[in-house]
């Protein structure tokens, strides 16, 4: 029987949280789910420079945002603690010391300049870095390198034959003997580095599957001949397969970096995206349940998620692409949970009270079936019912200019006039007065007869539908409205 699946996702907690890292997060994610198996989350805080209590909550809380959960790791706990690497320091002694006394690590003396020195000499290119040379220094030679005062570095012994693998997106890939040379484990001030600490906690803590970026694969022979040797010492029972998930690439088809605002999953939070619209957007880079479906839920992920059926073609970010899987999730939200999500975007903006008044929430259960409809993101409701919940309304210039101008105060005097006296103050009432006075009494078409209205009332001209809105607003401000309206019409 094999082992159960066992995966794990370790970021950084430095700086903002990116779409590309939360897509990682998210397939490893499904991969656990779906297999049955577990989902370690580790933080790979060791760079102290970088590294911010802050940056940690942060990221824990996009995770939790995002809906996804883990079973050992951060705030959960787990029998291969502790789970963030500031705290492993203890164990990743025991593990080099292992390692140097086994002879798959050992001291290297040599500086860049004395490499690339000898690969010139050697009619090399330097680019080609570090040369093995320090594999065969004898003691009395280390013993004088230490007498003129330098540290040596510890570099892992990488074996002298190929290096390969099936990758889990990928299929077979292979490093030629010699391609990758020894390669640095412990800084001369004894700090263990990223490509060292990284396996060993794989390792101790059982990992089965690494799902894990693109820009990662060429690190992934130095895996493999590390975990060689952590076999050889009995600090690893196997080694795991791994999966390197495509690029998320922004405009130009360039990989979506850190710095571009697109990246950052604040910006689509703050907009109003909701979390299960951007997990299944997410899910798109790289994957999808079927040809023709681009529309899931995360358990619905779950259950089909196959990681061998992931692309290894980059997948561009595309936010047209996200608002629309967004819209379809927000339109399918309950009446009563779309206004639950909405109220803190119209707190927000002053709107609304938190929770609403009671007047307040008969207003927005009214109108949220109709907001829904032509909300894109949850930040929309701000723009799109605003008007409802002011006493003043303000008009949008360029509506002003398109739909306020001399020739259309004849139609907001025959509006006015219309509902003053209106005994049926009724979304149908409404209707039939206003199409009697604008269309019928005026002999306007409705573009040219409800643009001057839907401005007046809503100082837009994307609103929801008029008459209902008229119905919500009541007759004194609808009234006061196509008043100031016809005033800034002249």
């Amino acid at each position: 029987m094999t082992a159960p699946v066992r995966t794990r996702f370790c970021p950084s907690p430095t700086g903002t949280v990116h779409v590309g890292l939360l897509r990682t997060a998210l397939f490893n994610w499904a991969h656990a789910r779906h297999t049955g198996g577990s989902l370690v989350l580790r933080i790979e805080d060791t760079d102290a420079a970088r590294d911010s209590e802050e940056s940690y909550r942060h990221l824990l809380d996009s995770l939790r945002w995002l809906g996804l959960d883990w079973d050992e790791g951060p705030e959960v706990g787990g029998p291969h603690g502790p789970y963030r690497q500031s705290q492993r320091h203890d164990v990743y002694r025991e593990v080099v010391d292992k390692l140097v006394e086994a002879g798959h690590v050992y001291e290297s003396f040599s500086t860049n300049e004395e490499v690339e020195a000898r690969r010139l000499a050697a009619g090399q290119d330097p680019k080609l870095g570090y040369d093995n040379a320090d594999r065969f220094l004898t003691d009395a030679q280390k013993a004088a390198l230490r007498a003129e005062g330098r540290e040596p570095v510890l570099r892992l012994r990488m074996p002298d034959s190929d290096l390969a693998w099936t990758d889990l997106v990928r299929g077979e890939v292979r490093f030629a003997a010699g391609s990758v040379p020894d390669f640095v484990v412990v800084r001369a001030n004894g700090v263990p580095l990223y490509p060292f600490v990284n396996p060993v906690d794989d390792a101790l803590m059982g990992i089965t599957d690494v799902l894990r970026g693109e820009d990662l694969l060429p690190s992934t022979p130095r895996q493999l001949a590390l975990y060689a040797a952590l076999q050889d010492v009995g600090v690893a029972g196997g080694t795991p397969r791994f999966g390197h998930l495509p690029y998320v690439t922004g405009e130009g088809s360039k990989k979506l970096s850190k710095r571009d605002p697109q990246s950052n999953v604040d910006v689509y939070r703050e907009r109003g995206f909701l979390p299960e619209g951007f997990a299944n957007y997410l899910a798109l880079l790289g994957w999808s349940i079927a040809e023709d479906r681009d529309v899931f839920s995360m358990a619905e992920m779950a259950a089909a998620f196959d990681v061998t059926r992931v692309s290894a073609n980059p997948a561009r970010f595309d936010v047209k692409k996200a608002e629309a899987i967004n819209a379809t999730h927000l339109r399918e939200l309950p009446v009563e949970e779309f206004v639950g999500r909405a109220v803190p975007f119209l707190a927000g903006a002053g709107l609304v009270a938190d929770p609403p008044t009671p007047e307040q929430d008969r207003v927005l259960r009214a109108i949220a079936p109709l907001a829904q409809e032509r909300s894109v993101v949850l930040s929309d409701v701000v723009g799109l019912l605003g008007f409802l919940f002011v006493d003043e309304v303000e008009i949008d210039p360029a509506a002003a200019a398109k739909n306020l101008r001399p020739e259309d105060g004849e139609v907001l005097d025959a509006a006015a006039d219309a509902l003053r006296g209106l005994d049926d103050w009724s979304t149908a009432g409404i209707e039939q007065a206003l199409k009697a006075a604008l269309v019928e009494g005026l002999g306007r078409k409705p573009r040219q007869a409800f643009g001057p209205v839907r401005v007046a009332v809503s100082g837009r001209t994307v609103s929801p539908p008029l008459y209902e809105s008229i119905e919500l607003l009541g007759r004194d401000r609808t009234l006061a409205r196509l008043a100031a309206a016809r005033g800034a019409a002249g």
